[in-house]
């Protein structure tokens, strides 16, 4: 019989879990990931890779002229970009986890799952929870590296709210690719939609350079964008400045985000044909 189907006896199956059961379940996925990570280390190379080359290509290469334009050099722009560089972070990791969902449905891991009396959101639960460690790893790499290029760590509690604020954005966007790893029909796709994406959120933002010199409706965009209201609350709180109004404006594009997208990716789990 077609998952679609059997979606109203799963649904419930699920109902009848108890809070504890799924926990349990979580825990018991969150290790098999863990597990399958150690097996495959190269799994990893994303999380060590990603964060070396952004911070040493935009230092090296942009740091000098755009330092300038932030009334210093090569060592103002470390100040700047490093903490934009922690708020890409979230999303690069996001993309990650669609690439990996959809992988395991071709596989047919994801079948055996279904085919199993757990909680179904217990395995999208275990994904971001797995998600957020490689991405809490990739934030520790981004800092030591940072650090070696000069970036100065003046407030340790203000890094710590940085890093907490990242990882609930980047949950967020996590139901977002989960999503994509359920409808979309293999991971090649998953990966172009995410470019398409990630592309204009990134460069479109205040995460690599002030956007004060941006024409004026690109400076509209970057307004609305949260990856900007993320990239200035990190630079607030680690460098210093204003940050309470882009950290709930962060907050609320997290809510929104996990609102609308966590349902349908549940709801697309548990139907997938």
């Amino acid at each position: 019989m077609s998952a679609t189907a059997l979606a109203p006896t799963d649904l419930r199956a699920d109902a009848r879990i108890p809070l504890r059961g799924h926990l349990r379940h979580t825990g018991a996925l969150v290790r098999r990931n863990l597990l399958w990570i150690r097996q495959d280390p190269e799994s990893m190379f994303d999380a060590i890779l990603f964060p070396v080359i952004f911070t040493l290509l935009f230092v090296y290469v942009f740091g000098g002229s755009i330092g300038q334009s932030l009334g210093g050099g090569q060592e103002a722009y470390v100040q700047y970009v490093v903490p934009g560089l922690m708020a890409m972070m979230g999303m690069n990791m996001a993309q990650g986890v669609g690439t990996g969902f959809n992988q395991d449905f071709n596989t047919g891991v994801m079948d055996r799952f279904r085919s199993l009396p757990i909680g179904r959101g217990s395995v999208l639960f275990a994904k971001i929870a797995v998600e957020l460690l490689r991405m809490l790893f990739a934030t520790v790499v981004l800092m030591i590296v940072g650090v070696l290029v000069g970036f100065d760590i003046t407030n340790w509690t203000g890094l710590l709210a940085a890093v907490g604020l990242s990882a609930v954005f980047g949950s967020a966007l996590m139901w977002m690719f989960l999503t994509l790893g359920v409808v979309m029909k293999n991971a090649q796709s998953v990966q172009a939609m995410g470019f398409l994406v990630l592309m204009p959120l990134q460069f479109g933002s205040s995460i690599f350079a002030p956007t004060q010199s941006m024409p004026g409706w690109l400076q509209n965009f970057t307004d609305y964008n949260p990856l900007s209201a993320l990239a200035d609350a990190a630079r607030g709180l680690m460098v210093g400045g204003p940050a309470a109004h882009d950290v709930w404006l962060t907050l609320a594009w997290s809510a929104a985000i996990t609102a609308v997208m966590a349902p349908v990716a549940i709801h697309k789990f548990r139907t997938k044909a």
